[in-house]
Formats: C-alpha cells, sequence, structure tokens
C-alpha cells in the first residue's frame, strides 16, 4: 500500500503525518483541520523533516520494545501512562509505553518521529498528539508564547478570555461563537507573539473542547450531542464512558468523579462547524481581554476592580508536564522563552481590560458579552 500524508501547518512552523493506514492520517486531517491548515497531499521524501511517520505493526511494536526493555532505560508519564526511555550514543530515543501498547522512534537530528502500535486508534492518536508537539516547538522556538486562555476572532480581531479552572474562559468563548457569529480560535490555551507593529498574533491550540454536561445543556448543545451520539458518531475517546453513559440516559446535571473532577464531554474540534455551525477561526490579532466570573443567578455586568495578566495565565514547563519532553521536540521551556513572555505580556497589559460577571442564563449572558465585545 502507498504511503499517505497530512501536512499541518500553524504560521512559519510545519509537520508531515505519513502512514499507510488512511484512517492514521485522516485523523490529523480531521483533528488540526481549519485551525492549523491541515490537508492531504503527497508524501513525496519520507524524512524531509519534520515528519511523524505512524503505522499499525505489532512486530516492529515489539521488537522496540525489547529494545528498550533489554538495555539502559529510564522510566518516566507520558500522557498519564508509563514510559520507558533509552537513549544511544547517536542521540536517537527509543521509547516504549506497554499501557498504551505504543513504541516510538525520535530523531531529532533529522526531524523524523516514528510511531508503531498494535490498535488504529492508538496510533492515530498518539501520531496527532507528537504531530502537536512538534509544531508546539517550531512555534515556541520561533517567539511564540503558550497562554491559558480561550479566544473568538471578529473581523480579525481575538477577544481572549482568561480565568482559573471554572472561571468561565470556554464558557465565555462558546456563548460568543454560538450566540454572535464569533469564529471560535481556542477553548483553553492559545500561541502568542508580537508582529512587529505593536499588536499581537495570536494562534490556536488544536485539542478536544472538554464541556461539562450542564453547561453544554445551558448551550442549547446537549440534545443536538445526544442524538448525535444515538445515530452512533463519536466523541474524543479520551472522553470518560460514565458521560457517554450519561448522555445516553438524557441525565443533564454536572457529573462528577471520586476525587472530585468535573467529568466533561470531549468533543473533536471540527465537530462545533459540523454539528453547531459554528466557524473555527485560524487567527486573529488581539484587541480585547476579558476576565469572566460565573456565579448562578447573577445579572451579567461590568465589574470596576483591577485585573491583570497573572503567572498563572502563562503556561510554562511545569504546567505542561503532561508531554514531558523526552523526544527532544520542544527544547525550550514547555510554555515559551521567559524573554518572549515579558514582551508578549507589555504588548497585551496595554489593551482594554473588561472584568465581567455573567449568570446562567445563556441567551442574557450572550446579548451583554456581544455588547461588551462590539467595540473590540
Amino acid at each position: 500500500m502507498s504511503a499517505l500524508a497530512t501536512r499541518i501547518q500553524a504560521a512559519d512552523a510545519a509537520v508531515t503525518v505519513i502512514s499507510d493506514t488512511s484512517s492514521i492520517t485522516q485523523w490529523a486531517t480531521r483533528y488540526f483541520g481549519d485551525w492549523w491548515n491541515a490537508t492531504a497531499v503527497e508524501p513525496t521524501t519520507l524524512c524531509a523533516g519534520p515528519v511523524v511517520l505512524a503505522d499499525v505493526d505489532p512486530g516492529q511494536y515489539a521488537a522496540l520494545g525489547r529494545t528498550v526493555t533489554e538495555g539502559k532505560h529510564e522510566e518516566t508519564v507520558y500522557a498519564k501512562a508509563p514510559l520507558l526511555v533509552a537513549e544511544d550514543q547517536h542521540g536517537t530515543i527509543r521509547a516504549f509505553s506497554p499501557p498504551d501498547q505504543l513504541a516510538y522512534v525520535s530523531e531529532p537530528h533529522t526531524g523524523c518521529l516514528t510511531i508503531f502500535g498494535t490498535d488504529v486508534e492508538s496510533v492515530a492518536v498518539a501520531a496527532s498528539r507528537l504531530a502537536r508537539e512538534v509544531v508546539r516547538g517550531l512555534l515556541l522556538r520561533d517567539g511564540w508564547t503558550l497562554l491559558h486562555a480561550s479566544a473568538v476572532v471578529i473581523d480579525g480581531n481575538a477577544i481572549l478570555s482568561f480565568g482559573s479552572k471554572g472561571a468561565g474562559k470556554s464558557t465565555t468563548a462558546v456563548l460568543l461563537a454560538r450566540k454572535s457569529g464569533a469564529g471560535l480560535l481556542a477553548n483553553d490555551r492559545i500561541f502568542v507573539r508580537p508582529d512587529g507593529s505593536g499588536r499581537v498574533q495570536v494562534l490556536p491550540w488544536p485539542s478536544a473542547a472538554a464541556l461539562g454536561l450542564g453547561l453544554l445543556d445551558a448551550l442549547g448543545m446537549y440534545d443536538v450531542v445526544r442524538e448525535r451520539l444515538q445515530a452512533g458518531e463519536k466523541l474524543h475517546p479520551t472522553q470518560d464512558r460514565r458521560v457517554t453513559e450519561a448522555l445516553l440516559e438524557d441525565r443533564r446535571e454536572p457529573l462528577w468523579s471520586p476525587n472530585g473532577k468535573e467529568l466533561k464531554v470531549q468533543l473533536f474540534p471540527d465537530q462545533f462547524p459540523d454539528w453547531f455551525g459554528m466557524d473555527l477561526a485560524p487567527r486573529g490579532r488581539a484587541s480585547l481581554l476579558l476576565f469572566p466570573a460565573i456565579f448562578p443567578d447573577a445579572e451579567p455586568q461590568l465589574v470596576d476592580e483591577e485585573r491583570g495578566l497573572a503567572e498563572h495565565d502563562f503556561m510554562s514547563g511545569e504546567t505542561e508536564d503532561r508531554y514531558p519532553d523526552v523526544f527532544r521536540l520542544i527544547r525550550v521551556d514547555g510554555g515559551g522563552r521567559a524573554e518572549d513572555r515579558e514582551r508578549v505580556a507589555g504588548l497585551l497589559t496595554e489593551l482594554p481590560h473588561q472584568n465581567v460577571v455573567l449568570g446562567h442564563d445563556s441567551e442574557a449572558a450572550a446579548e451583554f458579552l456581544a455588547k461588551v465585545t462590539t467595540t473590540a
């Protein structure tokens, strides 16, 4: 079978996913889509990098596993699973994850990363995850910084929403995209970089969007998701099975794990336009910073208080430790260099800031947000 390829590009950073299995390259096309300009291409030279080569091959998976486990290696955790890692004298990194049934070969000197596994979906997920890490490294080394924020774009102007977990970043972005026609640029984090003219460019970080059952219902999206599931369509495989069961049983109240973590619906990026008619925005220029807070019975309003960017609004190696740089794809701090963070923070501080309080009435909140952002 001839190889297939998906080319993924964000700004000047690009990577190609190559596989003999069409569903693996199609997964990458679907996952990155309009956000990172993912397109099917003809593979020309297989290791003209950077590239991610990914295939289902139990024999190669087993052979790599033996090579790693029988030699000197270290153990770490990658994507919440144990990973055994070995590096040879030439700088080639081999890794083996028995729980995920995945094996890797990373050649940082050539920009080639190879993935073997035993299951198509696991290999497809890993290929897209590592392709995203390649692009992340390229962007961060090119002066971009990673922020913990949601964003939408209206006429090229990006409205950034900040706050700690549960503050309302995602709610604000989805309300604006769902009710006001803004393009959804990011659900939880964004790349930013000065453009040389005093403006800040904004790029998305493609990822599955996590929305709680209660929020999904308040946004008027619950019934669409449930109907699609009943029709046999799938949500992202990282979704907890208890969430799927709740959707199929038409349970709309928030769902919590025993350790107190809310279990959420995990939407693919392409399900926003396909299921809900929301546009995805591939880039924008920062124009307004929102700092939302949500209280059940609150009337939407502006709040007169000082709130600017804080350290926790910037991602870092510590906050990005779910994917430690074992494959040498990033090679800088996981959220960007300190000098780049300082430069972009200064420019963002000069932009208009709005502290907003929202209630659980999504129509009232959306109408209020539309007014607040009309001058963005």
